[in-house]
């Protein structure tokens, strides 16, 4: 089921005054797998509720296929939806749980009770918890539980599947198995998802593309490689992985960090002042001389398999770090000559705007 969104807005009565949404378009292709990514207020998980028809949009539009589903409600739209704690019912047991939104339907789109016990047994079996009909939700884990509450979301053969923080309740290792899960699942299914997250790691590893907002507007969408790999806003390059930056002059065509001149490439051919940002893999420690920029090591710290250091570029206020090998024999304090592999320079009016 493809989703087409155009210029959504969506306000709600608040003290800043600002949409939720401010003009949200995004399309949404068949069984793509879609992350809203954004830290909170950004206006993800109402763009979520909006697509479930959990929330009304002021203005715009929203198509499933070729219908408006704009004025559609929840069940017309047949969407299944999984919250961040669950929502299970407790004092129904796990086969109930998942049987639920079949069992509630009106007489005549009501599967018979065969059919209902055949589907349940089908999900349990698809999110690997078959022989845990009997339990309640109190006897099971978290990461179970949400098992749980996706079969229940998938039981209704919805044409679209939404999450809202789905993995938000759990431990790291439970989420990073689950995510792992999910991918299966949704390989097997097909069915179009969209999943709300403000965990770029969880984003990146699970999206076929990943949509980036922040303050009610989509800031970028792309596949994982293109919102790490090419940023197209600073709040993209700061939201999405870590990054640095130091100011640095425009001029002749060329970027200057004070009166040195650096190998990579300037927007324009004015004078202005812009941010040069960068990811800690973007800068190595290299020998003095050629393009080698001085530095002083002020913080290191350690980072699983690699050791991070805090550096002061010459002529820059701004600290930024650094990966170096674990068995690098580095100090605070020590004077040492970085080189600049790549980096995305912002000119002022990209930077005001993040």
């Amino acid at each position: 089921m493809k989703i087409s969104i155009r210029n959504i807005v969506k306000a709600f009565d608040n003290a800043h005054g600002r949409p939720a949404l401010n003009g949200v378009s995004l399309d949404i292709g068949s069984g793509e797998l879609v992350a809203l990514l954004g830290p909170s207020g950004s206006g993800k998980t109402t763009l979520l509720r909006v697509i479930a028809g959990l929330e009304i949009a002021q203005s715009g539009s929203l198509l499933f296929g070729d219908q408006d589903a704009s004025d559609k409600s929840v069940q017309e739209r047949q969407v299944g939806f999984v919250f961040q704690h669950y929502a299970l019912f407790r004092h129904l047991n796990v086969e109930d749980n998942i049987a639920f939104g079949l069992t509630v339907r009106g007489r005549e789109t009501r599967p018979p009770r065969a059919e209902i016990r055949k589907r349940v047994a089908e999900l349990l079996d698809l999110v690997q918890l078959a022989g845990y009909g009997k339990r309640y939700p109190a006897q099971l884990s978290g990461g179970q539980r949400q098992r749980i509450a996706l079969a229940r979301a998938l039981a209704v053969e919805p044409k679209v599947l939404l999450l809202d923080e789905p993995f938000g309740a759990l431990d790291a290792q439970v989420r990073r198995d689950l995510r792992r899960w999910l991918r299966d699942i949704h390989h097997r299914t097909g069915h179009t998802t969209v999943f709300v997250t403000h965990d770029q790691e969880e984003a990146l590893e699970l999206a076929d593309r990943v949509a980036v907002l922040s303050g009610g507007r989509i800031e970028q969408v792309g596949t994982p490689d293109d919102v790490y790999d090419r940023p197209a806003s600073p709040f993209v390059y700061r939201f999405v992985g870590e990054s640095g930056s130091i100011p640095v002059d425009l001029r002749d065509g060329a970027a200057w960090l004070g009166a040195r001149r650096l190998s990579l490439p300037a927007p324009g051919s004015g004078a202005a002042r812009a941010d040069l940002f960068l990811r800690p893999q973007d800068v190595e420690i290299a020998d003095a001389g050629g393009d080698a920029l001085p530095a002083k090591i002020t913080g290191l710290r350690r980072t699983g398999a690699t050791r991070r250091a805090e550096i002061s570029i010459a002529g820059a206020k701004d600290l930024i770090e650094i990966e170096t090998p674990p068995t690098a024999a580095l100090e605070v304090g020590e004077q040492i000559s970085v080189r600049l592999l790549r980096g995305r320079i912002f000119v002022p009016e990209e930077v005001g705007r993040a």
